[in-house]
């Protein structure tokens, strides 16, 4: 079988019509058309325009994220301390307190600025000796 046919016929309606009225039957087929020069050509320039354009859209994607991350990272720190809060039914603060030591039950108690004990425990040996603030309280107030 010969390469190429008709090719010497004007392409378009006049080649068309050779080849129909020559051939044996007329098919619908799938193929591979091979592209021209040209086609490539220009296909190359689409590709490379499109992979730019994917970049920057890419780029954009990236800052826009890291702009939501950002946004996002205070909340889910605020969430993380409210879930912690209500899993312990209390959270970790440091303040002034306030000690006092009892002589006679020998204990200490730690004593919030809202007057709650926070904390008490067995007074050691060196606590329980007196002190000249100790020897003038007398546990009341006015």
């Amino acid at each position: 079988m010969q390469r190429e046919l008709a090719k010497d016929i004007s392409a378009g309606a006049n080649r068309v019509a050779f080849l129909a009225d020559n051939c044996d039957k007329v098919e619908q087929k799938d193929y591979m058309k091979r592209f021209s020069p040209e086609e490539l050509s220009e296909m190359k320039d689409k590709l490379s325009d499109t992979a730019i354009k994917i970049n920057d859209v890419e780029v954009e994607k990236r800052e826009t994220v890291k702009e939501f991350n950002d946004s996002l990272k205070p909340l889910r720190e605020g969430k993380q301390r409210l879930l912690k809060g209500l899993k312990n039914k209390a959270e970790l603060v440091t303040e002034k307190c306030y000690k006092f030591i009892d002589s006679k039950t020998r204990e200490v108690g730690y004593y919030n600025e809202d007057g709650d004990l926070i904390e008490s425990r067995p007074a050691y040996a060196d606590e329980l000796q007196g002190t000249i603030f100790q020897i003038g309280r007398t546990g009341t107030h006015d």
